[in-house]
């Protein structure tokens, strides 16, 4: 095989660095492409891997990042048109066949799909009734709309776009890792992974600076360089625009993602809204999608022959015209099978059911979710459930907030600053897989609370291991008692016998999230914090976990690639 560097025109004439490398022999052959800002020089080995097995392999610098000219601008519509000029080059070429898969992770993997979709900023600006078909012919040259779409995309942990990766669903704003990325990424060329360890090393107290919308100013004095966008991360506020164009898509989708991700239930849900035919793949991994060192070799996955696998089926229309998938039982070594059985719901009309599904299929249309194996409640005022330790009424304070670097939790409920629940032992082993929910009857004396739930899984020794998390932001009249729903995300976990489980609930989760400041105001902006009184009435509130009751182990590759 061989391997060169070429400079890939775009419409605008910027020509961006592509390595392309090559098997030996002159047949045609497929391709996969990956767009990164993270220096293509780093995907050297996973292109020869592809190239092993046959494929033309390319990795491209995105605009104005590494080797690649212009100006870096993160999520800008460029990424689109770059892309889709980037697959008519590929097809163009003596060695192609005319195959395209878009590959990516993280950032890469919203290059990989705004390529095969439309515009996500036209989506941004249209109605829940708009044409999104229309997008696909705006602001695309002819021959790209033609040759610039990829015949499949494998998309994992996706970062799918501002708004997504710097807020909660549920609204509180994701500070450290934002301040992270922003810190190694933002406003240069290259990139430099530890900037932020280093600026906390000089300036321990830097995420505490207010306003957040201003934090970059005190940043640059430990980067030695200005971070002029940071502001704008937080103006843009739209949620959605790349699942909801999904849901036009025709090509095959595999979503890979991790438990412990962060960005999870993005992919979740890219999977779930996803038109064509789509696979989830969601292991027992974080963002970089790396096994615990200390797992068990069962627990383990080639990722790279998986997707060879899967991209050859896809590209040879061998798979199912589904939307399922696997879920790991964190490292056990075991995998459970998950499927959704309608068709995903139209962009253009939010309560329509195809004209074929059964009366059922209507339901779980309606419901847009798969239906658990079980479901299993946890009440907060019951023996068997989740009792209650301390902290029914607790002060949240931004200025000495809960951290969420820090699983130790009070010993007693002196000036609680967290509400604490313990369940018994298990008496058996549990599985879980699937989407899990706190629901809690609250009150808080302030306009805005943020509510964070952290559940811990306590083995026999009393290790403590995190299993779920979950924040939303509530506003309302101060004092006044609601019923609020806390995500958790979606679960993959085997716990043994003995196990307990840990519930926290409390105002802030810092420095993974900024401190609501309890005023009202907007917490980019404001600059005073104010302490909140909060209450948990434990007879109205319960833990949902997802327990497998009806046991559906699979093997992950024959499962995705069917």
């Amino acid at each position: 095989m061989n391997t060169r560097t070429v400079y890939v025109p775009t419409p605008g004439g910027t020509a961006l660095a592509t390595d392309v490398c090559l098997p030996d022999g002159t047949r045609p052959l497929p391709a996969v492409l990956i767009r990164t800002p993270y220096g293509r020089e780093a995907h050297r080995a996973e292109l020869r891997g592809w190239a092993a097995h046959g494929f033309a392999a390319l990795a491209q610098d995105v605009r104005g990042r590494h080797g690649s000219p212009g100006e870096w601008h993160p999520y800008r519509d460029h990424e689109r048109t770059d892309g889709a000029a980037t697959v008519a080059w590929v097809r163009a070429q003596a060695w192609s066949n005319g195959e395209v898969v878009a590959v990516g992770a993280s950032y890469a993997a919203y290059c990989a799909l705004v390529t095969a979709l439309a515009a996500p900023e036209a989506a941004c600006d249209a109605g829940p009734d708009a044409d999104l078909d229309s997008f696909h012919r705006d602001g695309v040259p002819d021959n790209l709309r033609r040759d610039g779409v990829p015949d499949a995309v494998i998309a994992a942990v996706p970062a799918l776009g501002l708004t997504e990766t710097a807020r909660e669903p549920g609204g509180p704003e994701r500070l450290w890792a934002r301040a992270g990325w922003w810190a190694a990424h933002g406003d240069r060329r290259d990139s430099d992974p530890d900037a932020l360890a280093r600026a906390l090393a000089d300036d321990p107290r830097l995420l505490e600076h207010l306003p957040v919308a201003r934090l970059a100013e005190r940043l640059a004095a430990s980067l030695g360089r200005e971070l002029p966008s940071w502001s704008g991360l937080w103006a843009d506020r739209a949620r959605g625009r790349l699942v909801a164009l999904g849901s036009t898509a025709r090509l095959p989708l595999l979503a890979v993602g991790g438990t412990r991700d962060p960005f999870a239930e993005d992919t979740v849900a890219l999977w779930r809204g996803w038109g064509g035919p789509s696979r989830l793949l969601l292991g027992p991994w974080g963002h970089r999608l790396t096994t615990d060192p200390a797992a068990p070799a069962r627990a383990r996955v080639n990722l790279g022959a998986l997707y060879v696998r899967w991209a050859r089926a896809a590209l040879a229309g061998r798979l199912e015209p589904t939307r399922h998938g696997a879920i790991a039982l964190g490292d056990s070594g075991r995998w459970h099978s998950t499927r959704l059985r309608s068709t995903p719901r139209p962009a253009s009309t939010q309560d329509a059911t195809p004209q074929d599904a059964t009366a059922q299929e209507g339901a779980e249309w309606r419901a847009g979710a798969d239906r658990p194996e079980a479901e299993s409640r946890w009440s907060f005022d019951s023996p068997t459930g989740l009792r209650l330790l301390h902290g029914a009424e607790f002060n949240a304070d931004p200025d000495r907030p809960v951290r969420s670097d820090d699983l130790a939790v009070p010993a007693d409920g002196e000036r609680a600053d967290r509400c604490l629940l313990l369940s018994p032992p298990l008496p058996r082993p549990l599985d879980l897989a699937g989407a899990a929910v706190a629901r809690i009857n609250v009150t808080a004396d302030t306009p805005c609370a943020d509510w964070a739930v952290r559940l811990t899984a306590l083995d026999p020794t009393g290790r403590a291991d995190p299993l779920a998390f979950g924040i939303v932001r509530r506003t309302g009249p101060p004092g006044e008692a609601a019923d609020i729903s806390v995500p958790l995300g979606t679960l993959g976990r085997r716990l043994p016998a003995g196990t307990r489980l840990r519930a926290e609930i409390a105002g802030h989760h810092f420095p993974a999230h900024a401190r609501n400041p309890h005023t009202g105001e907007d917490p980019v902006t404001a600059t005073r914090l104010a302490p909140s009184r909060r209450t948990v009435n434990p007879r109205g509130s319960a833990l949902h976990l997802p327990v497998v009751a009806r046991r559906r182990y699979v093997e992950p590759a024959p499962e995705i690639c069917r």
